[in-house]
């Protein structure tokens, strides 16, 4: 039997081996992903991460208690199902509505064979508990949805959606170990050993100036159900849940991005799940920021906005106030991003507008682009 440091560490191990040998694979039977089109990279790239982060997380999982739940079983066989699909997404570029109904069964085999819903959303509206009742099912699967869709579009630079996801499972990991429940501790370990280790295979360092790996839409699926599935869990928590109005914090900046995005794609007469470079690492990129220092300060920022919550929380903070200040956030994003000059202004204010740092303009915008840049 694993302890949690333990069971992150043969995590971490196992997925960078997965990765290493899933590679010349990859190359082999062209399980690869290439610029142009939509994608912004410069060099064929692997996607093999989404993959590599499943071996790791389900092997060690499994292995790492001598009993395994049905909440256990229902996610990984979730997990294997939206792997294949965004996996044969990555290949064949399915249309968006296979995509939504993949998600949707996930969402579903969580439910009811693992037993996983969102029952009640807390004082969200005053004092009194709201329990959803008959609107549990379909609020659940809309939540999953929405943070696996989430995760898929931040996903558009080297590091960021890996970063992103990394900063949240630190922030859930404080949160379960806050509220008592030791095995999902363990579980969180094991998803942030992974995490790294795609990390360590996707982040651009000084000794490597590209990505070895992508995680595709294999792996950002996989990741955004991570992040939805423990979310449930820590609010569903009998003894002491976690207020659910904090989840929307912990998971701010894709939450946002993908919110934003969508309403405005939608008002302007186009599919909510359209392409394009109006995303948050695409302004910042365009500001001058290299990738690894967009996935660092958004990781960073993440931090900064689960941190700050969490404090309001314990500061008794009321709920409503809560959910109206993210409402906020949200709309002060939509008129920041209204004007691509104003918000690439601002990111540069907020880099100090170095002009010997800013990348050439011919220089490529990203590496990580698995997601297609949605």
């Amino acid at each position: 039997m694993l302890d949690g440091t333990a069971g992150a560490v043969a995590s971490f191990l196992l997925t960078f081996v997965a990765h290493r040998l899933l590679e010349p694979v990859a190359w082999r039977y062209r399980l690869l992903d290439h610029p142009g089109g939509r994608k912004d990279h410069a060099c064929t790239t692997p996607v093999t991460g989404g993959i590599a982060m499943l071996v790791g997380v389900l092997l060690v999982g499994t292995l790492m208690h001598e009993s395994i739940g049905p909440g256990w079983r229902g996610f990984a066989l979730a997990s294997m199902l939206l792997v294949i699909v965004g996996f044969a997404d990555d290949r064949y570029d399915l249309p968006w509505a296979v995509r939504l109904l993949a998600q949707a069964t996930a969402a579903l085999i969580m439910i009811f064979f693992g037993g996983l819903y969102v029952d009640q959303l807390g004082p969200l509206f005053g004092s009194e508990t709201v329990f959803l009742g008959a609107l549990a099912v379909p609020f659940t699967v809309i939540g999953i949805v929405g943070v696996v869709n989430a995760v898929n579009m931040i996903d558009g630079a080297d590091g960021v959606a890996g970063m992103l996801v990394l900063s949240t499972l630190v922030m859930f990991e404080a949160a379960a170990t806050y509220v008592g429940d030791p095995v999902l501790a363990e579980r969180i370990l094991i998803l942030i050993g992974a995490v790294s280790a795609f990390l360590a295979c996707n982040l651009r360092f000084p000794w490597r100036r590209r990505a070895r790996a992508f995680m595709g839409n294999a792996g950002s699926g996989f990741l955004g159900l991570v992040v939805a599935w423990i979310a449930i869990r820590l609010t569903e928590h009998t003894a002491h849940p976690v207020a659910p109005v904090l989840m929307p914090w912990l998971v701010a900046i894709p939450l946002m991005d993908c919110l934003v995005l969508m309403i405005r794609r939608t008002r302007a007469g186009r599919s909510p799940f359209s392409a394009d470079h109006g995303h948050i690492h695409h302004l910042m990129l365009e500001a001058g920021f290299r990738p690894t220092g967009v996935a660092i300060l958004l990781a960073f920022a993440s931090g900064i906005l689960g941190l700050v919550a969490g404090l309001a929380m314990l500061a008794h903070v009321p709920h409503p106030v809560l959910l109206v200040a993210f409402v906020l956030l949200c709309a002060a994003w939509y008129w920041l991003t209204s004007q691509r000059a104003r918000a690439v202004e601002f990111f540069r204010g907020v880099r100090g507008a170095r002009a010997g740092d800013i990348a050439p303009a011919a220089a490529p915008l990203a590496g990580g682009a698995g997601s297609a840049n949605r």
